[in-house]
């Protein structure tokens, strides 16, 4: 592709299976389906444990995203989508996942599959999604004790850092390593909306901002915005970071330091399927395999 048609916002798609985990021989078989404003993810799980992962762009249909990210994840895995015993729906677009038994709110799977990606002494997880950014706070369980959410505009999100890409001409997922790389820290931009911040940054670099600058100005933006609803909704240890933006370190080391908290860093989800940013499908896959095996026990009561 040449430069001038270069897609810079296009982040990487994927599709995982754990190898190690057949389904073959198991007890129970779920999955969970997340359609965001900009990705989709679905997770399978196979006794609890996750066996496949598939994440890609939410296209014009929620129905149809949710269809073909489903289809990506049951690929190279032997299963069919008649074999899974329980789906539930999450995300901005969970009432159109045809395949789903369930649905429930992103919020209650962003805390559920935190959990499960980092262990039982998370507390607070920050889901920066295409087009809000939501603060939670949980148990050790992973039950959702509050949250806030900021989804004025779509500036400061996933759906911001995109517009911002191809503006920059940086591809996306270099972005948070190339904003760290200025000698100190510039006045943030206004960031109240993907529009105006558009247009300051192409006013900074008419005024000799260089790129990594004005990257550095827009996450500092991004993360004053994170922390000041972090601490609105009274944020505690361990902090965890979900979403598309988990994997964007110009926005976690500024967080942090503003904070004055790390973040427990995300676990090797290439070899392990925990990926912070299919959090809410994972989420929504342990709420399926609790659900089968309620109805299973309520159907067997009643036999």
């Amino acid at each position: 592709m040449s430069e001038e048609n270069r897609q810079y916002w296009r982040w990487r798609e994927y599709h995982l299976v754990i190898p190690e985990r057949k389904p073959k021989g198991s007890n129970i078989i779920t999955a969970g389906v997340d359609v965001g404003s900009v990705s989709s993810k679905a997770a399978i799980m196979v006794d609890g444990q996750v066996y496949s992962v598939s994440i890609m762009r939410t296209g014009s249909s929620s129905s149809d995203s949710a269809k073909k990210v489903m289809e990506w994840a049951l690929e190279g895995t032997g299963l069919k989508l008649s074999d899974i015993h329980y789906i539930v729906g999450t995300g901005y677009g969970r009432v159109n996942v045809p395949m789903a038994h369930n649905t429930l709110t992103e919020i209650a799977c962003h805390a559920k599959g935190a959990n499960y990606i980092w262990g039982p002494t998370v507390r607070t997880i920050l889901d920066v999604g295409g087009q809000d950014i939501k603060a939670i706070k949980c148990d050790e369980k992973g039950k959702v004790l509050a949250f806030l959410m900021n989804d004025k505009c779509a500036a400061g999100t996933g759906r911001g850092m995109e517009v911002l890409a191809d503006l920059l001409k940086i591809p996306i997922e270099d972005m948070g390593e190339m904003s760290l790389k200025v000698d100190e820290e510039p006045d943030p931009v206004s960031c109240t909306c993907v529009a105006f911040a558009r247009t300051e940054a192409m006013g900074l670099l008419r005024r000799g901002w260089s790129r990594e600058k004005v990257l550095a100005a827009y996450m500092r933006a991004m993360a004053i915005r994170m922390c000041n609803l972090l601490e609105r909704v009274g944020c505690e240890r361990d902090l965890v970071v979900t979403g598309g933006q988990s994997r964007n370190i110009g926005i976690i080391k500024r967080l942090e330091r503003m904070l004055g908290m790390n973040t427990l860093p995300p676990p090797k989800w290439e070899e392990n399927g925990l990926d912070p940013m299919a959090a809410g499908a994972i989420g929504a896959a342990l709420f399926a395999k609790s659900l089968y095996e309620k109805t299973k026990s309520q159907h067997n009561s009643r036999g």
